[in-house]
């Protein structure tokens, strides 16, 4: 695989911002955004369940292609709620080298 400058979802994100305010009727994009975070938020959830599906089939052709569109409506959830991605991209990073069982206790702490 081919190093990268920068990675395909941050590009994703990109495209997906420039499409707020765009004709609902020329971008699905824009349609989606129109519709508000409630709705975009059940797509995804819909997303997540076919790429569940897909994970159980073993079908990883499927599974590629459902998780694709699973991470492109995350990305639209997130446009939708004004979440930059760098956000989530520093939340993933200060759990590097964390163990997950030590991290989902620091979060249990804090709640």
């Amino acid at each position: 695989m081919a190093q990268r400058d920068s990675h395909v979802l941050d590009e994703l994100y990109q495209v997906i911002q420039s499409r707020q305010g765009a004709d609902p009727e020329s971008s699905y994009t824009a349609k989606l955004l129109a519709a508000g975070p409630d709705k975009v938020s059940k797509k995804l959830g819909e997303e997540a369940v076919e790429a569940v599906i897909e994970g159980v089939r073993g079908d990883n052709a499927a599974l590629a292609d459902e998780s694709a569109d699973l991470l492109y409506h995350l990305l639209v959830l997130w446009t939708a709620r004004g979440l930059d991605p760098d956000q989530v991209w520093q939340a993933l990073e200060a759990r590097l080298g964390t163990s997950g069982i030590a991290e989902k206790m620091a979060r249990k702490k804090q709640a």
